[in-house]
């Protein structure tokens, strides 16, 4: 039957033209006049030669079904080109490809709980994080005493390299809350 663009999520895996491609993004744009169809403009990684394939579908639009599990997995070890992960049930290893993960890799996090591994036929295709991760701020301009809440931000600097907009008021140090979805502030953890 196929999954519609307008199904389609982030790290999810399809089949287009035979091959496989997982999601690394999705941008919704509606349209301006009536009658108009809703476009999605979505960003693949092919799953074997790890091109990438920016393309705009129509929400009808169709894609094959591809089968693969869905197996929730811990960080075990980064290397220099690679990252091997942990399966939580049968403990079976999986090494990816850092250039297949670009974007997952400035949320991984040792002890991420939430995480998943997409394989299909014993292959690692991709990962898909949590909603939301907990990391320290290691590196932004100094806290504006009397900063309310509201006010502007400014950028911080993330354990794994993350540059994320923050309120003024917060400083280096200091754990926060981001949203895996949209790179964004979500809150500040603890005290």
């Amino acid at each position: 039957m196929g999954i519609k663009a307008n199904e389609l999520k982030k790290s999810m895996v399809v089949g287009i033209d035979g091959n496989r491609f997982i999601v690394k993004d999705i941008q919704v744009k509606s349209p301006s006049s009536r009658g108009a169809n809703t476009l999605y403009k979505v960003r693949f990684n092919n799953v074997v030669t790890k091109q990438k394939m920016e393309q705009t579908y129509k929400g009808e639009d169709s894609f094959q079904d591809v089968d693969f599990s869905r197996r929730s997995v811990q960080l075990s070890y980064k290397e220099a080109d690679s990252h091997t992960f942990m399966d939580n049930e049968d403990f079976v290893q999986y090494t990816i490809d850092n250039s297949l993960i670009e974007d997952e890799m400035l949320y991984l996090v040792d002890g991420l709980e939430g995480l998943y591994a997409l394989v299909a036929d014993g292959e690692l295709l991709g990962i898909e994080l949590p909603s939301s991760v907990e990391m320290e701020i290691v590196e932004c301009s100094p806290s504006i005493k009397g900063a309310s809440a509201s006010a502007r931000t400014k950028p911080a600097t993330l354990f794994t390299g993350l540059v994320v907009q923050v309120p003024e008021y917060l400083s280096t140090g200091e754990i926060i809350k981001i949203n895996t979805s949209n790179g964004k502030f979500m809150s500040r953890v603890g005290s």
